[in-house]
C-alpha cells in the first residue's frame, strides 16, 4: 500500500511548489489500507504455500500487468518518492510486474512493481504499509526524502535476486547504507523459502522465514506480535543494531525476558486505526479462528464511523480453525466483507472491509515447494476489486509475451474517472477496465446486480482453477526452457482471453439491464446455470493453451453485444442493445480533477464508501493562496491517515 510523498518528489526533481501545484494534483497520496495474507503448505488442500496482498487506494484506479526485460550491467534503479538510487553491477533478471499508470507518476513507467516473479522463480508482493512508535521515531527517524521505499522494492528484489534469501540480504544491505523512506512489510519467496521482510525504523529491519504450519493476516498493523530467535540465522536475518540501538536509546521492550521486536518498534495499540482492526477481525473470522466480541474486541461507533478496537495486541501468526484451504477459498479471502461478523459486515453496517470498494489490485502466489524454480510458482492476478473480480493464472517466471487483452501503460487513464460506466464504455480489449466496470456497477447496485454477478464470477473462477490443473500437468511434463516459455506464453494468453470474453459479455449484459431500467427482477447472466451455479458454456482455456495452433490473434476482437434483459442473446449469437440517444459529457483531464473521499453511505446500495485517501489533486485548490498554502496542503496530503 503506497504512501507516496508528492512534495518530496517535486523537491527531488527541482520543481518549485508554486509550479508544482499543477503537477502534484495527479500524483498518488497516502493511505494506510491494504491487507497481506499467508497460508503455510501444511494447511492447504494441495500442500502448496500461498501468500499475497490486496492493494487499497481508490475506487477506480488502473493497474497494469507487464514484463520488464533483462538489462545489461550498469542499469540504474531510481525513485521519485525519494532520492534513492542503485546501479546494478551485473545483468538484471527479466520479471513480471503490476505497475501504476505513468500519468500518475509524471510520465515514468517504472513506478511501484508491486507483484511479480522473475526468471529465477523469485516472487514478491509489495508493499504492506506499517507504522513505528514515537520512541523508535525519535531514536532512528525516517527521512521521507531519502532511502529505499515502495516505489522501488519490487523492481530491486525481482531485478537483482536469484533466490529469496538474496532478495532479503540485498534489501537489508541497501537499508543499512541508505535507510528507508517508509515503514513497510514485504513477502519474498522462491521454490524453497518464503520470507517476511519488515522495515522497523530508518535503518533497522528484520526478515523471518515463514513456517509451514501457520497463517498470517496483516491489515497495516506494525505491532502484531511474534516470537523470533534473532540468533537463528537460518530462519531470521536482521540489521546489526536491531536490539543494541533501542537498548542504548532506552526504549527496548522485553516479554518474558526476551527482546520483543514488534513491541519495541511497532505503533502502540491505540495508534492502529479502527478500519485496520475491523479487517483483522473479519480476516480471523474468515479463517475460522475468530476473535470474541466484547472480550477480544469491541465495536466503536462515533462521528468517524463504525469499526473495531482491541484491548490487547494480537498475533501476526495464528492457527486457522481448519486445514485443507483451497485455491478458491484463498482467492476469495481477499473479497471478504465481514459477512459473518455481526456489527462488522460491510454490506450492512457501513464498515471498512478486506474486500473494499477501494481495492485496486490483488495478487496471490501459489508455490509448489521443491519444484524447478521456473514452474514452481503460479501468480493468480486480479486487476480490480476482489469482491467482484476473477484471478487469472499466470506462469510469470516464464512469460515473455503478455496477452493483448491486458491493456498496457499507453492506454488512456481517463476511463478511471468515468462515473456512468453504463454509457461510457472502456477502451477496447482492456480486461483491466472491464473488471473495473463490472465492479463499479456491482458496488452501485449490490441487490439487483451484485448477487448473481458474484455467482457467475465464482463459476468462472472455479473453471479457471480446474482447467489450470490440466495446463499445469503439461507444464510440469515439459523439460526445456524453450518449451516451457512457449507454453507459459500460450497459457497466459488463453487464460486472459477466455476471462476477457466471458467478462466483457457479462458487462455488456449488465449495461443492457441498467439501460432497460426494469428492475422488477434481479439481473441474471445469460451464461449462468442457476441450478448448478456453473457456466452454461464452459471456457476453453485448457484446450486453447494445449492446442497445437496459436489461439490469440495479434489484434484481439471485441465480443459481440448481448441481448437486452427481455430477450437476452445466447453466448454464441448475442443481440445488440440500442445505443443511447445522448452521451454524457466526457470528464476533464486528470490535472483538473479534485477528489475528496470521505466517510459516507452509498445511497444506492447502503454500502460504505469509506476512504482513507485524500487525493493529491485537491492541492490545486490551494494554488491561488500562494506557496505557503500549497506547502501546508502538501504536508496534509501525505500525512498518514490510519482511519
Amino acid at each position: 500500500m503506497r504512501k507516496t510523498h508528492p512534495v518530496n518528489a517535486l523537491k527531488k526533481l527541482g520543481i518549485g511548489l508554486a509550479f508544482g501545484a499543477a503537477t502534484i494534483m495527479s500524483m498518488p497520496t497516502s493511505a494506510l489500507a491494504c491487507t497481506q495474507m499467508y497460508m503455510g503448505k501444511d494447511l492447504t488442500a494441495d500442500g502448496n504455500t500461498y501468500y499475497g496482498r490486496a492493494e487499497d487506494f481508490g475506487k477506480r484506479y488502473l493497474k497494469h500487468y507487464g514484463i520488464e526485460p533483462a538489462h545489461e550491467p550498469g542499469f540504474k534503479y531510481s525513485s521519485i518518492e525519494s532520492a534513492f538510487e542503485y546501479t546494478s553491477n551485473k545483468p538484471t533478471y527479466r520479471y513480471s510486474y503490476v505497475r501504476d499508470h505513468p500519468s500518475n507518476w509524471m510520465g515514468r513507467t517504472d513506478a511501484y512493481s508491486e507483484a511479480g516473479i522473475n526468471e529465477k522463480g523469485v516472487s514478491c508482493s509489495a508493499t504492506l504499509s506499517t507504522s513505528y512508535n514515537e520512541e523508535a521515531a525519535a531514536a532512528d527517524p525516517i527521512d521521507e526524502e531519502v532511502g529505499l521505499g515502495e516505489y522501488s522494492y519490487g523492481s530491486i528484489i525481482l531485478g537483482e535476486s536469484a533466490t529469496a534469501r538474496e532478495g532479503v540480504e540485498l534489501l537489508g544491505s541497501l537499508i543499512d547504507d541508505q535507510g528507508v523512506c517508509t515503514n513497510d512489510q514485504i513477502i519474498i519467496a522462491d521454490n524453497n523459502e518464503t520470507w517476511l521482510f519488515a522495515t522497523l525504523s530508518a535503518h533497522q529491519w528484520i526478515a523471518m522465514k515463514l513456517a509451514d504450519d501457520v497463517a498470517s493476516l496483516n491489515p497495516n498493523i506494525g505491532s502484531l506480535n511474534y516470537d523470533v530467535n534473532l540468533n537463528d540465522t537460518e530462519n531470521c536475518l536482521h540489521s546489526e543494531g536491531i536490539e543494541s540501538m533501542p537498548v542504548e536509546k532506552g526504549f527496548a521492550e522485553y516479554t518474558d525476558g526476551k527482546f520483543d521486536v514488534a513491541k519495541t518498534y511497532g505503533e502502540r495499540i491505540n495508534e492502529s486505526g479502527r478500519h485496520q482492526w475491523t479487517r483483522y477481525v473479519q480476516g480471523r473470522d474468515y479463517f475460522m479462528n475468530p476473535l470474541i466480541k466484547d472480550e477480544d474486541y469491541t465495536i466503536v461507533k462515533d462521528k468517524d464511523g463504525t469499526g473495531a478496537s482491541v484491548s490487547e495486541i494480537q498475533p501476526l501468526f495464528f492457527k486457522p480453525g481448519k486445514s485443507g484451504w483451497s485455491t478458491f477459498e484463498l482467492i476469495r479471502a481477499f473479497g471478504n466483507r465481514g459477512e459473518n461478523v455481526p456489527g462488522l459486515n460491510a454490506n450492512t453496517d457501513g464498515v471498512y472491509a478486506i474486500g473494499t470498494e477501494r481495492n485496486t489490485e490483488i495478487n496471490l502466489f501459489q508455490i509448489r515447494r521443491g519444484l524447478d524454480p521456473q514452474v514452481a510458482t503460479i501468480q493468480w492476478e486480479m486487476l480490480s476489486r476482489a469482491a467482484y473480480s476473477v484471478a487469472i493464472p499466470l506462469y510469470s517466471a516464464l512469460i515473455t509475451e503478455v496477452s493483448p487483452y491486458f491493456s498496457d501503460q499507453t492506454v488512456s487513464f481517463d476511463h478511471c474517472k468515468q462515473t456512468d460506466v453504463v454509457y461510457n464504455e472502456e477502451p477496447e480489449n482492456s480486461i483491466n477496465y472491464v473488471l473495473m466496470d463490472i465492479s463499479s456497477l456491482c458496488f452501485e447496485n449490490p441487490d439487483t446486480l451484485g448477487i448473481s454477478v458474484r455467482a457467475y464470477l465464482d463459476a468462472l473462477q472455479n473453471e479457471l482453477i480446474e482447467q489450470n490443473k490440466e495446463v499445469d500437468a503439461a507444464m510440469l511434463a515439459e523439460t526445456t526452457t524453450e518449451g516451457r516459455t512457449a507454453l507459459a506464453n500460450k497459457a497466459g494468453k488463453a487464460a486472459t482471453e477466455n476471462t476477457y470474453v466471458k467478462c466483457k459479455a457479462l458487462l455488456q449484459e449488465m449495461r443492457a439491464y441498467q439501460k432497460a431500467e426494469n428492475f422488477d427482477q434481479p439481473f441474471t447472466p445469460s451464461d449462468l446455470n442457476t441450478e448448478t451455479n456453473g457456466l452454461k458454456v464452459s471456457i476453453t482455456y485448457a484446450k486453447d493453451a494445449l492446442a497445437t495452433d496459436p489461439v490469440t490473434p495479434d489484434q484481439p476482437g471485441t465480443p459481440e453485444q448481448p441481448g437486452t434483459p427481455e430477450q437476452p442473446g445466447t453466448p454464441e449469437q448475442p443481440a445488440k442493445p440500442e445505443k443511447p440517444t445522448t452521451k454524457p459529457e466526457k470528464p476533464g483531464k486528470s490535472d483538473t480533477t479534485t477528489t475528496v473521499t470521505t466517510n459516507k453511505t452509498n445511497t444506492k446500495g447502503g454500502l460504505p464508501t469509506t476512504g482513507d485517501r485524500f487525493d493529491g489533486r485537491v492541492v490545486a485548490a490551494f494554488a491561488i493562496a500562494g506557496v505557503a498554502v500549497i506547502s501546508a496542503g502538501g504536508y496534509f496530503l501525505y500525512r498518514r491517515n490510519k482511519e
